[in-house]
Protein backbone atom coordinates (compact mmCIF):
# COMPACT_ATOMS: atom_id res chain seq x y z
CA UNK A 1 0.00 0.00 0.00
CA UNK A 2 1.06 3.64 -0.54
CA UNK A 3 0.75 6.19 1.74
CA UNK A 4 -0.97 9.25 0.18
CA UNK A 5 1.40 12.87 1.01
CA UNK A 6 0.95 14.98 -1.53
CA UNK A 7 -1.45 17.87 -1.32
CA UNK A 8 -2.54 17.59 -4.77
CA UNK A 9 -3.07 13.53 -4.90
CA UNK A 10 -5.25 13.92 -1.79
CA UNK A 11 -7.18 16.57 -3.51
CA UNK A 12 -7.64 14.30 -6.24
CA UNK A 13 -8.75 11.53 -3.78
CA UNK A 14 -11.48 13.58 -2.42
CA UNK A 15 -12.57 14.67 -5.73
CA UNK A 16 -13.17 11.04 -7.12
CA UNK A 17 -14.71 10.00 -3.53
CA UNK A 18 -16.85 12.75 -3.68
CA UNK A 19 -18.48 11.67 -7.09
CA UNK A 20 -18.91 8.15 -5.74
CA UNK A 21 -20.92 8.97 -2.33
CA UNK A 22 -22.85 7.62 -0.54
CA UNK A 23 -20.63 4.21 -1.18
CA UNK A 24 -17.15 6.08 -0.59
CA UNK A 25 -18.54 7.81 3.02
CA UNK A 26 -16.29 4.97 4.94
CA UNK A 27 -13.13 6.77 4.16
CA UNK A 28 -14.03 9.87 2.51
CA UNK A 29 -14.61 12.20 5.95
CA UNK A 30 -11.33 11.06 6.83
CA UNK A 31 -10.03 12.51 3.47
CA UNK A 32 -11.47 15.70 4.20
CA UNK A 33 -10.24 15.96 7.70
CA UNK A 34 -7.00 15.13 6.02
CA UNK A 35 -7.35 17.67 3.56
CA UNK A 36 -8.15 20.53 6.55
CA UNK A 37 -5.69 20.50 8.15
CA UNK A 38 -6.07 16.71 9.84
CA UNK A 39 -6.57 17.31 13.14
CA UNK A 40 -6.80 13.90 14.04
CA UNK A 41 -3.42 12.80 12.66
CA UNK A 42 -4.50 10.22 10.12
CA UNK A 43 -3.18 8.91 6.72
CA UNK A 44 -4.46 7.90 3.54
CA UNK A 45 -3.16 4.39 1.67
CA UNK A 46 -3.97 3.16 -1.47
CA UNK A 47 -3.33 0.18 -3.23
CA UNK A 48 -1.52 1.82 -6.33
CA UNK A 49 -2.06 5.33 -7.78
CA UNK A 50 -3.61 6.98 -9.42
CA UNK A 51 -5.92 3.78 -10.80
CA UNK A 52 -6.61 2.45 -7.14
CA UNK A 53 -8.73 -0.18 -6.09
CA UNK A 54 -8.97 -0.11 -2.58
CA UNK A 55 -8.31 2.70 0.09
CA UNK A 56 -7.82 3.07 3.81
CA UNK A 57 -7.66 5.33 6.36
CA UNK A 58 -5.77 5.11 9.66
CA UNK A 59 -3.82 6.55 12.33
CA UNK A 60 -0.71 7.92 11.15
CA UNK A 61 2.14 5.64 11.14
CA UNK A 62 0.18 2.94 12.25
CA UNK A 63 1.30 -0.49 11.43
CA UNK A 64 -1.84 -3.12 10.85
CA UNK A 65 -2.31 -5.56 12.94
CA UNK A 66 -4.89 -7.45 13.91
CA UNK A 67 -7.19 -5.12 15.38
CA UNK A 68 -8.25 -2.75 12.74
CA UNK A 69 -11.19 -1.31 14.58
CA UNK A 70 -10.81 2.15 14.29
CA UNK A 71 -8.77 2.06 10.59
CA UNK A 72 -11.79 2.63 7.26
CA UNK A 73 -11.21 1.36 4.28
CA UNK A 74 -12.84 0.70 0.79
CA UNK A 75 -12.69 -2.05 -2.01
CA UNK A 76 -13.85 -1.49 -5.52
CA UNK A 77 -16.73 -4.01 -5.70
CA UNK A 78 -17.53 -4.13 -1.93
CA UNK A 79 -17.62 -0.79 -0.27
CA UNK A 80 -19.99 -0.26 2.57
CA UNK A 81 -22.06 2.63 3.48
CA UNK A 82 -21.46 4.71 6.62
CA UNK A 83 -22.36 8.38 7.35
CA UNK A 84 -23.48 11.33 9.36
CA UNK A 85 -27.09 10.59 9.36
CA UNK A 86 -28.86 13.58 10.81
CA UNK A 87 -32.30 12.08 11.06
CA UNK A 88 -34.13 14.79 9.40
CA UNK A 89 -35.90 14.16 5.76
CA UNK A 90 -33.95 16.32 3.33
CA UNK A 91 -31.27 17.74 6.00
CA UNK A 92 -28.72 18.35 2.78
CA UNK A 93 -31.24 20.12 0.87
CA UNK A 94 -33.04 21.97 3.34
CA UNK A 95 -29.47 23.25 4.75
CA UNK A 96 -28.08 23.84 1.17
CA UNK A 97 -31.39 26.11 0.33
CA UNK A 98 -31.19 28.05 4.03
CA UNK A 99 -34.82 27.00 4.45
CA UNK A 100 -33.95 25.47 8.44
CA UNK A 101 -37.37 27.00 9.82
CA UNK A 102 -38.18 26.65 13.56
CA UNK A 103 -35.40 23.53 13.59
CA UNK A 104 -32.10 26.03 13.68
CA UNK A 105 -34.01 28.04 16.70
CA UNK A 106 -33.04 27.17 20.28
CA UNK A 107 -35.81 27.15 22.83
CA UNK A 108 -36.06 30.27 24.92
CA UNK A 109 -32.89 29.72 27.58
CA UNK A 110 -31.11 27.62 25.61
CA UNK A 111 -27.86 28.83 23.38
CA UNK A 112 -26.16 27.11 20.95
CA UNK A 113 -22.66 26.65 22.34
CA UNK A 114 -19.74 24.00 22.59
CA UNK A 115 -18.21 21.06 24.96
CA UNK A 116 -14.57 21.70 26.79
CA UNK A 117 -12.52 19.42 28.11
CA UNK A 118 -14.14 19.62 31.52
CA UNK A 119 -17.04 17.79 30.28
CA UNK A 120 -15.22 14.86 29.07
CA UNK A 121 -16.63 12.63 32.45
CA UNK A 122 -19.96 13.40 31.16
CA UNK A 123 -19.60 12.41 27.92
CA UNK A 124 -18.08 9.01 29.03
CA UNK A 125 -20.84 8.30 31.55
CA UNK A 126 -23.75 9.58 28.87
CA UNK A 127 -22.06 7.29 25.97
CA UNK A 128 -23.21 3.91 25.11
CA UNK A 129 -19.58 2.82 24.59
CA UNK A 130 -18.40 4.40 27.56
CA UNK A 131 -17.36 4.52 31.53
CA UNK A 132 -14.19 3.64 30.69
CA UNK A 133 -10.22 4.83 30.29
CA UNK A 134 -10.25 4.07 26.92
CA UNK A 135 -13.30 5.35 26.55
CA UNK A 136 -12.78 8.55 28.28
CA UNK A 137 -9.64 8.64 25.63
CA UNK A 138 -11.12 8.51 22.79
CA UNK A 139 -13.49 11.28 23.50
CA UNK A 140 -11.08 13.58 24.77
CA UNK A 141 -9.17 12.92 21.59
CA UNK A 142 -12.41 14.03 19.67
CA UNK A 143 -13.80 16.40 21.60
CA UNK A 144 -10.43 18.69 21.14
CA UNK A 145 -9.95 18.10 17.66
CA UNK A 146 -12.99 17.74 15.52
CA UNK A 147 -16.04 19.58 15.19
CA UNK A 148 -18.89 19.18 17.86
CA UNK A 149 -21.94 20.92 18.95
CA UNK A 150 -23.89 21.83 22.31
CA UNK A 151 -26.44 22.90 23.45
CA UNK A 152 -26.67 24.90 26.84
CA UNK A 153 -28.77 26.08 29.35
CA UNK A 154 -29.02 29.96 30.76
CA UNK A 155 -26.08 28.90 33.57
CA UNK A 156 -23.98 27.30 30.64
CA UNK A 157 -24.33 23.65 31.61
CA UNK A 158 -24.95 21.29 28.64
CA UNK A 159 -28.44 19.95 27.38
CA UNK A 160 -27.36 18.56 24.47
CA UNK A 161 -24.42 17.50 22.14
CA UNK A 162 -23.00 16.36 18.91
CA UNK A 163 -19.81 15.10 18.13
CA UNK A 164 -18.05 14.22 15.04
CA UNK A 165 -15.35 11.89 14.49
CA UNK A 166 -11.98 11.09 12.71
CA UNK A 167 -14.41 10.39 9.75
CA UNK A 168 -16.53 13.43 9.64
CA UNK A 169 -19.41 11.02 11.12
CA UNK A 170 -21.55 11.88 13.85
CA UNK A 171 -20.44 9.66 16.94
CA UNK A 172 -21.95 10.56 20.33
CA UNK A 173 -25.41 12.41 20.37
CA UNK A 174 -26.98 12.69 23.27
CA UNK A 175 -29.69 14.90 25.42
CA UNK A 176 -30.25 14.45 29.04
CA UNK A 177 -33.34 13.17 30.14
CA UNK A 178 -34.89 15.66 31.84
CA UNK A 179 -34.23 18.03 28.66
CA UNK A 180 -35.85 15.72 26.30
CA UNK A 181 -38.95 16.14 24.35
CA UNK A 182 -38.17 19.94 23.49
CA UNK A 183 -36.44 19.29 20.42
CA UNK A 184 -33.20 20.08 21.52
CA UNK A 185 -31.56 17.30 19.45
CA UNK A 186 -33.13 18.89 16.25
CA UNK A 187 -31.39 22.14 16.70
CA UNK A 188 -28.16 20.34 17.43
CA UNK A 189 -28.57 18.44 14.66
CA UNK A 190 -29.39 20.96 12.37
CA UNK A 191 -26.38 23.22 13.83
CA UNK A 192 -24.34 20.30 13.14
CA UNK A 193 -25.38 20.09 9.65
CA UNK A 194 -25.11 23.19 8.80
CA UNK A 195 -21.67 23.42 9.99
CA UNK A 196 -20.41 20.22 8.40
CA UNK A 197 -22.03 21.06 4.83
CA UNK A 198 -20.51 24.53 5.12
CA UNK A 199 -16.90 22.74 5.31
CA UNK A 200 -17.92 20.77 2.74
CA UNK A 201 -19.33 17.93 4.69
CA UNK A 202 -21.72 15.83 2.98
CA UNK A 203 -25.24 15.13 5.36
CA UNK A 204 -27.91 13.01 4.87
CA UNK A 205 -31.31 11.68 6.46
Amino acid sequence: MKILTCPAHLQRLEGILRKSLPLTLPVFGAVLNINRGNPGQYEVLVDKWPEFGAVLARPSGEVASGDMGHCRSLEAGSWGVLGLDFGMPGALGSIAAGLLGSWGQPAPGIRVGSLNPSHVDLLNDTWPYGGNVRSRRYLAEILGCFPQVCLQDSSGQPVAWVLTDHFGTGTHSYTLPEHRRHGHMQVALTVAAQRAHARGFPTFG
